[in-house]
């Protein structure tokens, strides 16, 4: 019996040949032709670099695509299969411009293949590619990314890596022309004098000089152009907080700051900002590698988070960008799931210790009794402080100390890290600082230093940690007891510590009785503990007796976890694409260097201490 869709029978039809008939779904034309595009691009520069290539089996493949036979032919064909692979990524990312790039490209491979070649199926196929491009160039209204003119250098680097290596390979392809026994110096020389378009040490017979001059001098040029278009093609700057969205989000959190313990990390400056139409909430985020990443909840009326994330969305989707959350709490995670359709994965939990409830007595408690009456034994002594009660003399001083303690040369925190101290508008904001006389310190009795954000009106949050490292080990137990216990004098109730991942598998794991999977999970935790600090940073937070607050990840798709979590550990600092050092040092000599909050992808030298 026959069913009727849509005023169609079709209940005799398969559902693989209606799926057949009707062709790709809009939303899937883009992955289809990217993954064209690199299957092309590898045949294509195959067919170009192995002549063997083109009397195998795969000759009928080959054919019909951009390129020639003879020496024009595989210079030809390895730069368009070269220009498809950088091309097959941002298709897929539904990019504008990679489309433009494409429709232009392949015109010109069907006129190759019919000019060099005489194939008209070459020809035809490619228009085809180009005419699916051409009927679906909606679907290809991505805007570009945010940039800066340092992709020029690293395209540099990356093509000149790419095109020695693929020019090794060119040099290598013809071993019964190749005349005498080159060493590999030999070729490699080749392959650099190549990509000038100069003639190098090896010889070929027969017309092979001609293929691997051509096809070398190709790679050089298609480096030179590539460099040349990223140095000087207008410049998209990250989005950065302006005065007039920092004044907006802090009268946000004046009124609604109590809420989320990480909302005053939202007046990060890299940061970017949209707001609900009503303008009463707010998402701030940082687009790294493709990665539109919100951290916490977003800022304001809870009421009004759906506008907010609907714009977040949109965004995203006008650029093609992976939306992604870090660290939300249960209610943001609830909220972000039922107006998006995102999924959401526990990340870890939150230490939170209430301040009426603190005590250094009992059992419990007693190592770092122990430890803090030990310190203060030798001397050491704290100041629990707001930022607007230091001097500018003391500030810069905490400043510099802060500076010249970090125990790497990149700044690290995103999530959990405001990037500043003493900024005029974090007056609210709390140091605690460890002193004791050392005429040979440059930073006087200054031994080490906490600081505090301000979490509404009766609470902080942890954003810094760093200490001398001739200092005796246990500062940050000492100052945090002492935040704790001048909290009541400064009206706080609530003190947010550090976000401790993974922190449920690890407590489980570890009790009689765990099961074979968690404890094999809990031993992969251990084992990444060596790089990532995450089983000391539990055991750190949980020295305090702190109630535990979960925070989850938002995400897509499961398939998107692996590039969201590379791309946290990017925000976080832990991944770094960093400039040569001297040009590091230059560029932050120029703008404001952030301070880094101890967050997972942070507990290096402060945790290895305690």
């Amino acid at each position: 019996m026959s069913v009727t869709v849509d005023g169609d029978k079709s209940g005799s039809v398969p559902d693989h040949v209606r799926r057949i008939l009707r062709g790709p779904r809009p939303e899937r034309v883009p992955a289809l032709v990217g993954t064209a595009c690199t299957l092309i691009g590898l045949i294509d520069i195959a067919a170009g670099v192995f002549p063997r290539f083109r009397a195998s089996r795969m000759h009928a493949v080959a054919e019909v695509l951009p390129g020639t036979l003879g020496p024009l032919s595989a210079a030809l064909s390895l730069s368009a299969g070269v220009l498809l692979l950088l091309l097959a990524h941002g298709l897929k990312r539904n990019k504008r411009r990679a489309w433009r790039a494409a429709v232009v490209l392949l015109p010109l491979g069907a006129v190759a293949q019919f000019v060099w070649r005489h194939s008209l199926t070459g020809a035809v196929l490619s228009l085809a590619l180009m005419a699916l491009l051409v009927r679906n160039r909606d679907q290809f209204a991505a805007l570009p990314d945010p940039r800066s003119r340092w992709r020029a250098l690293a395209n540099f680097v990356l093509m000149g890596a790419g095109s020695i290596s693929l020019g090794l390979v060119i040099v290598s392809a013809h071993p019964r022309r190749v005349v005498g026994s080159p060493s590999l110096t030999d070729r490699l020389e080749h392959v650099l004098y190549g990509l000038f378009g100069v003639e190098g040490p090896v010889a070929y017979t027969g017309n092979v000089d001609w293929t691997v001059g051509y096809s070398l001098g190709a790679l050089g040029m298609l480096t030179a152009l590539t460099t040349i278009y990223f140095a000087f093609r207008p410049e998209h700057p990250a989005a950065l907080l302006t005065e007039d969205d920092e004044t907006k989000l802090r009268a946000l959190l004046l009124k609604h700051g109590a809420r989320d313990s990480l909302g005053h990390f939202a007046l990060r400056r890299d940061k970017g900002v949209v707001f609900s139409p009503s303008g009463k909430a707010a998402v701030c985020y940082r687009v790294v590698s493709g990665v539109m990443l919100a951290s916490g909840d977003p800022i304001g009326d809870v009421e009004a988070w759906p506008g907010a994330i609907e714009r977040f969305m949109d965004e995203a989707k006008a650029h093609s960008w992976t939306p992604a959350v870090m660290g939300c709490s249960e209610t943001g995670g609830q909220v972000w799931t039922r107006e998006t359709g995102l999924d959401a994965l526990e990340l870890g939990d939150e230490a939170i210790v209430d301040v009426p409830d603190f005590s250094l007595s009992g059992r419990a408690m007693r190592n770092v009794r122990q430890m803090v009456k030990r310190i203060e034994r030798n001397g050491y002594t704290t100041k629990v402080r707001r930022v607007s009660e230091l001097s500018d003399g003391e500030l810069a001083r905490i400043h510099r100390a802060a500076e010249d303690w970090r125990g790497t040369d990149t700044e690290r925190g995103f999530s959990m890290a405001l990037g500043r101290i003493g900024d005029p508008g974090d007056g609210d904001a709390v140091i605690a600082t460890a002193h004791k006389d050392d005429p040979d310190s440059p930073y006087g009795d200054l031994k080490a230093i906490i600081h505090f954000v301000p979490w509404g009106t009766d609470g902080i949050s942890l954003e810094l940690m760093r200490r001398d490292r001739s200092a005796d080990p246990g500062m940050n137990e000492l100052l945090i007891v002492a935040a704790l216990q001048n909290a009541p004098r400064l009206g706080i109730q609530r003190v947010s510590l550090n976000f401790a991942m993974f922190r449920s598998a690890l407590a489980r794991g570890e009790k009689i009785g765990a099961g074979p999977v968690l404890r094999v999970w809990r031993g992969l935790l251990v084992f990444l503990s060596r790089w990532f600090q995450i089983e000391s940073l539990y055991k750190f937070n949980a020295k305090f007796q702190p109630r535990w607050e979960p925070r989850f990840v938002v995400y897509r798709k499961s398939r998107d976890l692996p590039r969201i979590g590379f791309a946290a550990m990017q925000a976080e600092g832990f991944v770094t694409l960093s400039l040569p050092r001297p040009l590091a040092r230059r560029s932050r000599a120029t703008a404001p260097r952030p301070c880094a909050h101890i967050v997972p992808s942070q507990a290096e030298h402060e945790v290895r201490a305690a």
